[in-house]
């Protein structure tokens, strides 16, 4: 596992991870512009789904192994954890916040 191509959260993430063979990370996956044939065929045995040549940010929800293995890819530049985002949705009372 090449960790230099992970970011905090992703390297947090896997630590946390019981079983490495399961699916169960989401994740960005950047990687150089121009895909060879043979990277574009790893990230499809992977399940990254929307591979085409010209593109250089991939999502996909991969297993702990599956991640070590792209680290190691030189085609690939960093790997980022996909965070669940929630919905803000307080009203701020403006008439409480002054003296």
């Amino acid at each position: 596992m090449n960790y230099q191509k992970l970011d905090a959260a992703l390297a947090t993430a896997l630590n946390d991870v019981k079983d490495s063979e399961e699916s169960s990370l989401a994740v960005f996956i950047h990687t150089e512009p121009i895909l060879n044939p043979a990277a574009t065929a790893i990230l499809k045995s992977l399940g990254v789904s929307g591979v085409s040549s010209g593109k250089d940010i991939f999502t996909a929800t991969l297993s702990p192994n599956a991640i070590s293995q792209l680290s190691e890819q030189p085609w690939v530049k960093y790997l980022k954890r996909s965070q669940q985002l929630g919905l803000v949705n307080k009203k701020i009372n403006i008439g409480k916040l002054g003296v």
